[in-house]
Protein backbone atom coordinates (compact mmCIF):
# COMPACT_ATOMS: atom_id res chain seq x y z
CA UNK A 1 0.00 0.00 0.00
CA UNK A 2 0.97 3.65 -0.28
CA UNK A 3 3.49 5.12 2.16
CA UNK A 4 2.12 6.96 5.02
CA UNK A 5 3.80 9.97 3.61
CA UNK A 6 1.78 9.75 0.33
CA UNK A 7 4.61 8.26 -1.72
CA UNK A 8 4.08 5.42 -3.65
CA UNK A 9 7.06 3.77 -6.24
CA UNK A 10 6.14 1.35 -8.58
CA UNK A 11 8.91 -0.78 -10.32
CA UNK A 12 9.33 -2.15 -13.87
CA UNK A 13 10.65 -5.56 -14.35
CA UNK A 14 10.91 -6.00 -17.70
CA UNK A 15 13.21 -7.26 -21.07
CA UNK A 16 14.16 -4.38 -24.18
CA UNK A 17 10.11 -4.13 -24.27
CA UNK A 18 10.28 -1.82 -21.35
CA UNK A 19 14.00 -0.24 -22.01
CA UNK A 20 12.94 2.09 -25.03
CA UNK A 21 15.64 -0.22 -26.78
CA UNK A 22 17.16 2.05 -29.90
CA UNK A 23 15.15 5.12 -28.88
CA UNK A 24 16.67 8.52 -27.48
CA UNK A 25 16.15 8.03 -23.27
CA UNK A 26 13.06 10.13 -22.66
CA UNK A 27 10.82 8.46 -25.08
CA UNK A 28 10.54 5.51 -23.25
CA UNK A 29 7.18 4.20 -22.19
CA UNK A 30 8.41 3.77 -18.38
CA UNK A 31 9.35 7.22 -18.90
CA UNK A 32 6.46 8.79 -20.14
CA UNK A 33 4.79 6.88 -17.43
CA UNK A 34 6.88 8.58 -14.92
CA UNK A 35 6.04 12.10 -16.30
CA UNK A 36 2.84 10.91 -15.64
CA UNK A 37 3.15 9.87 -12.23
CA UNK A 38 5.15 12.57 -11.05
CA UNK A 39 2.81 15.19 -12.64
CA UNK A 40 -0.30 14.10 -10.10
CA UNK A 41 2.45 14.41 -7.15
CA UNK A 42 6.28 14.35 -6.79
CA UNK A 43 6.42 11.51 -4.55
CA UNK A 44 5.47 9.25 -7.09
CA UNK A 45 8.31 7.41 -8.36
CA UNK A 46 8.98 4.88 -10.87
CA UNK A 47 12.03 2.81 -11.19
CA UNK A 48 12.93 0.71 -13.92
CA UNK A 49 14.96 -2.41 -13.46
CA UNK A 50 14.57 -3.91 -17.29
CA UNK A 51 17.29 -5.25 -19.31
CA UNK A 52 16.72 -6.15 -23.01
CA UNK A 53 17.12 -9.69 -23.38
CA UNK A 54 16.02 -10.52 -20.21
CA UNK A 55 14.47 -13.68 -18.89
CA UNK A 56 11.76 -15.23 -17.02
CA UNK A 57 14.68 -16.71 -15.31
CA UNK A 58 16.81 -13.70 -15.15
CA UNK A 59 13.85 -11.84 -13.85
CA UNK A 60 13.75 -14.53 -11.09
CA UNK A 61 17.11 -14.42 -10.04
CA UNK A 62 17.14 -10.28 -9.62
CA UNK A 63 13.85 -9.63 -8.13
CA UNK A 64 14.51 -10.38 -4.47
CA UNK A 65 17.16 -8.15 -4.00
CA UNK A 66 15.64 -5.15 -6.30
CA UNK A 67 13.03 -5.67 -3.62
CA UNK A 68 14.94 -5.26 -0.85
CA UNK A 69 16.70 -2.36 -2.61
CA UNK A 70 13.88 0.10 -3.90
CA UNK A 71 11.05 -0.81 -1.74
CA UNK A 72 8.13 -0.90 -4.15
CA UNK A 73 4.48 -0.60 -3.64
CA UNK A 74 3.73 -2.02 -7.14
CA UNK A 75 5.98 -4.26 -9.47
CA UNK A 76 5.12 -4.60 -13.42
CA UNK A 77 5.90 -7.10 -14.57
CA UNK A 78 6.62 -7.38 -18.31
CA UNK A 79 8.25 -10.34 -19.16
CA UNK A 80 8.39 -13.38 -21.34
CA UNK A 81 8.29 -12.43 -24.38
CA UNK A 82 12.12 -13.71 -24.98
CA UNK A 83 11.36 -16.52 -23.75
CA UNK A 84 8.39 -17.93 -26.03
CA UNK A 85 10.59 -16.44 -29.11
CA UNK A 86 13.57 -18.88 -28.12
CA UNK A 87 10.99 -21.63 -27.79
CA UNK A 88 10.85 -22.04 -24.10
CA UNK A 89 8.95 -24.47 -22.42
CA UNK A 90 5.62 -23.36 -21.11
CA UNK A 91 5.95 -24.57 -17.53
CA UNK A 92 9.13 -22.86 -17.24
CA UNK A 93 8.04 -19.62 -18.46
CA UNK A 94 5.01 -20.15 -15.72
CA UNK A 95 7.00 -21.29 -12.98
CA UNK A 96 9.47 -18.50 -13.07
CA UNK A 97 6.49 -15.83 -13.61
CA UNK A 98 4.66 -17.36 -10.38
CA UNK A 99 8.05 -17.01 -8.34
CA UNK A 100 8.34 -13.38 -9.29
CA UNK A 101 4.69 -12.97 -8.08
CA UNK A 102 5.42 -14.89 -4.86
CA UNK A 103 8.36 -12.76 -3.92
CA UNK A 104 6.45 -9.88 -4.69
CA UNK A 105 4.43 -10.49 -2.29
CA UNK A 106 6.41 -11.88 0.67
CA UNK A 107 8.21 -8.26 0.03
CA UNK A 108 4.33 -6.83 0.79
CA UNK A 109 4.60 -5.34 -3.66
CA UNK A 110 1.41 -5.79 -5.50
CA UNK A 111 2.15 -6.82 -8.50
CA UNK A 112 0.84 -6.18 -12.18
CA UNK A 113 1.27 -8.69 -14.94
CA UNK A 114 1.48 -7.57 -18.45
CA UNK A 115 0.80 -9.91 -21.13
CA UNK A 116 2.80 -11.28 -23.81
CA UNK A 117 1.76 -12.41 -27.43
CA UNK A 118 4.13 -14.35 -29.57
CA UNK A 119 3.79 -14.37 -33.87
CA UNK A 120 1.52 -16.67 -34.75
CA UNK A 121 4.27 -18.68 -36.89
CA UNK A 122 4.84 -19.92 -33.69
CA UNK A 123 2.07 -22.64 -34.17
CA UNK A 124 -1.13 -22.27 -32.94
CA UNK A 125 -0.91 -24.38 -29.70
CA UNK A 126 2.19 -23.27 -28.22
CA UNK A 127 0.96 -19.01 -28.72
CA UNK A 128 -2.16 -20.32 -27.45
CA UNK A 129 -0.66 -21.80 -24.38
CA UNK A 130 1.41 -19.04 -24.14
CA UNK A 131 -1.32 -16.33 -23.84
CA UNK A 132 -3.23 -18.49 -21.29
CA UNK A 133 0.43 -18.32 -18.84
CA UNK A 134 -0.70 -14.59 -18.08
CA UNK A 135 -4.27 -14.98 -18.16
CA UNK A 136 -4.03 -18.01 -15.76
CA UNK A 137 -1.52 -16.45 -13.56
CA UNK A 138 -3.61 -13.31 -13.09
CA UNK A 139 -6.52 -15.31 -11.87
CA UNK A 140 -4.81 -17.69 -9.86
CA UNK A 141 -3.32 -14.71 -8.12
CA UNK A 142 -5.98 -12.14 -8.29
CA UNK A 143 -3.81 -9.95 -10.10
CA UNK A 144 -4.63 -6.67 -11.96
CA UNK A 145 -3.46 -8.29 -15.84
CA UNK A 146 -2.74 -5.62 -18.33
CA UNK A 147 -3.77 -8.35 -21.41
CA UNK A 148 -1.45 -7.31 -23.89
CA UNK A 149 1.33 -5.09 -23.29
CA UNK A 150 1.44 -4.25 -27.12
CA UNK A 151 -2.02 -4.12 -27.80
CA UNK A 152 -3.41 -1.35 -30.27
CA UNK A 153 -0.40 -2.02 -32.52
CA UNK A 154 1.34 -5.25 -32.02
CA UNK A 155 0.38 -6.71 -35.73
CA UNK A 156 0.83 -3.09 -37.06
CA UNK A 157 4.29 -3.11 -38.71
CA UNK A 158 4.67 0.65 -38.98
CA UNK A 159 4.59 0.58 -35.05
CA UNK A 160 8.48 -1.12 -34.83
CA UNK A 161 11.90 0.05 -35.42
CA UNK A 162 13.68 -1.64 -38.57
CA UNK A 163 14.62 -4.49 -36.94
CA UNK A 164 10.42 -5.44 -36.72
CA UNK A 165 10.46 -6.45 -33.23
CA UNK A 166 10.79 -3.60 -30.89
CA UNK A 167 8.28 -0.71 -30.80
CA UNK A 168 8.81 2.88 -32.32
CA UNK A 169 8.81 6.62 -30.57
CA UNK A 170 4.91 6.76 -31.36
CA UNK A 171 3.99 3.13 -29.93
CA UNK A 172 5.29 4.10 -26.63
CA UNK A 173 2.55 6.50 -26.17
CA UNK A 174 0.14 2.97 -27.19
CA UNK A 175 2.13 1.51 -24.20
CA UNK A 176 1.72 3.96 -21.78
CA UNK A 177 -2.04 4.13 -22.03
CA UNK A 178 -2.27 0.31 -22.06
CA UNK A 179 -0.05 0.24 -18.72
CA UNK A 180 -2.40 3.48 -17.53
CA UNK A 181 -5.52 1.87 -18.24
CA UNK A 182 -5.13 -0.50 -15.53
CA UNK A 183 -2.65 1.10 -13.67
CA UNK A 184 -4.92 3.82 -12.25
CA UNK A 185 -7.85 1.83 -11.57
CA UNK A 186 -5.47 0.15 -9.07
CA UNK A 187 -4.34 3.45 -7.69
CA UNK A 188 -8.02 4.64 -7.21
CA UNK A 189 -9.48 1.01 -5.75
CA UNK A 190 -6.32 0.36 -3.67
CA UNK A 191 -4.21 2.55 -2.87
CA UNK A 192 -5.25 5.67 -0.66
CA UNK A 193 -3.10 8.57 -1.87
CA UNK A 194 -4.04 8.69 -4.70
CA UNK A 195 -7.58 8.78 -4.28
CA UNK A 196 -9.26 12.40 -5.37
CA UNK A 197 -6.30 13.32 -7.34
CA UNK A 198 -6.25 10.94 -9.44
CA UNK A 199 -9.75 12.34 -11.34
CA UNK A 200 -7.19 15.08 -12.41
CA UNK A 201 -5.35 12.99 -14.66
CA UNK A 202 -5.26 14.57 -17.85
CA UNK A 203 -6.11 11.95 -21.09
CA UNK A 204 -3.40 12.02 -23.80
CA UNK A 205 -4.80 11.19 -27.06
CA UNK A 206 -1.89 12.06 -29.38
Amino acid sequence: MAKPDGGLTVMILGDSLSTGYGLPADASWVNLLKQRMQALSPRYQVVNISISGETTLGGRNRIEQALKTHHPDIVIIGLGGNDGLRGASIKSIHDNLEAIIQTCQQYHATPILAGMQLPPNYGIAYTQKFRNIYTDLAERYQLKLIPFLLAGFGDKREYFLADGIHPDIPAQKIITENVWDVLHTMLESGFSSAKGTIQTVPTYNN
